[in-house]
């Protein structure tokens, strides 16, 4: 039984069966849409899937092979560090800040307990990334949230003296689809003026480009921010390699994650990455973009008009809100959307298109 109360069919206890508009806006998690987008395709297959979110599985033909030496490879991780800060164009003196790690969620889950002994606040978006919130719990924090959908909003709460506190987002963040404007660089780095004890973390990993997008490089330049960055999303690999680039001013939060380091084989591969495969990223990026295009050549104008500007035109963007609730879109269009609550709690009533199902690949499948 599902926490709304219906059975994985869509069917109440008694029999009847609970409204498709109703559970679409009753998901409490990601893998309780994912149950009934199966039984939508399987129940309609005239429907146009524009919910796939596997990466992974979409571009599984673009994924470097692993080394054949790599059990055998001796890499270090910092030299790793220092190919990973040439390759982002940051200045090499910051090589002791570069922590090599496993990918983004070890880097959280190694710096949130740090954060806890810290008596730290922690600001997480509500509509992002739900592990967000578990890896922070699991750390003992009690998070607070913030929205980013339809657009960001920071929190307005005043300073509470001198107890630190971290803001995290991402740039570019799904599933808004873009990178941060001018104006909300601006109004973060007024967060930040506001008291000494306030951080920024930025999780990077959907920014494909070298270097990274100007917004995230005027927040480094702020010194009062943690890069989280990986090659998951850019290479295809997920919880293999990542980086965290700690501020100037917290060298402590070193210690972790030099106690828990990649394993030798997952540091000869991040070399092969970083060097054999230094354009993957580019096509990764390039995939994405056609998969895009043919999405939004397959929308109904009305719907493709209502996707934000700069959704449609960023590059190896898989992820388009739209003002319109998930339920309207399947009716009166027949589209498949996640619904904003798939990404976490908001109370935004719109939905998110992607271009990751079969229809939008190289060889579409023959649908509608």
């Amino acid at each position: 039984m599902r926490p709304d109360g219906t059975r994985p069919d869509g069917t109440r206890s008694d029999g009847t069966r609970f409204g498709d508009s109703q559970q679409l806006r009753a998901f409490q998690t990601f893998q309780q849409f994912q149950e009934f987008r199966q039984e939508r395709l399987a129940a309609d297959p005239s429907l146009l899937d524009a919910a796939e979110t596997n990466v992974y599985r979409a571009l599984a033909p673009l994924c470097p092979a692993p080394p054949e030496d790599a059990g055998t490879r001796t890499v270090y991780r910092c030299d790793l560090a220092r190919t990973w800060l040439r390759r982002y164009d940051l200045p090499a003196e910051w090589s002791r800040r570069a922590m090599v790690g496993r990918g983004v969620r070890h880097g959280l889950d190694l710096l949130f307990p740090r954060l806890r002994a810290r008596r730290a606040r922690l600001w997480l978006p509500a509509d992002v990334y739900p592990v967000y919130f578990d890896l922070a719990r699991a750390a003992g924090l009690a998070p607070d949230s913030y929205p980013t959908l339809p657009a960001p909003v920071l929190p307005r709460s005043a300073p509470d003296g001198d107890r630190p506190e971290y803001l995290l987002l991402a740039n570019p963040s799904k599933p808004l689809g873009r990178h941060l404007t001018d104006p909300e660089c601006a109004e973060l780095t007024a967060w930040l003026e506001r008291s000494p004890h306030r951080r920024l973390l930025i999780d990077a990993v959907y920014d494909l480009g070298t270097p990274f997008a100007p917004g995230t490089r005027r927040l480094l330049e702020t010194g009062r921010a943690v890069l989280l960055h990986s090659v998951t999303k850019g290479w295809l690999r997920p919880r293999t390699f990542g980086i965290v680039l700690l501020g100037p001013d917290e060298p402590e939060l070193a210690d972790a994650f030099r106690a828990d380091p990649p394993s030798p084989a997952q540091l000869a591969l991040a070399e092969s990455l970083l060097t054999d495969h230094a354009d993957t990223p580019r096509q990764v990026a390039a995939a994405l973009d056609a998969r895009a295009e043919r999405l939004l050549a397959r929308l109904p104008d009305a719907v493709r008009a209502a996707i934000p500007t700069a959704s449609r035109t960023s590059p190896g963007n898989y992820f388009f809100p739209v003002d319109t609730p998930a339920e309207t879109l399947r009716r009166d269009h027949g589209l498949l959307a996640l619904p904003a609550t798939a990404f976490g709690e908001t109370s935004w009533p719109g939905s998110v298109l992607t271009s990751l199902a079969d229809a939008f690949g190289p060889t579409p499948e023959a649908t509608r």
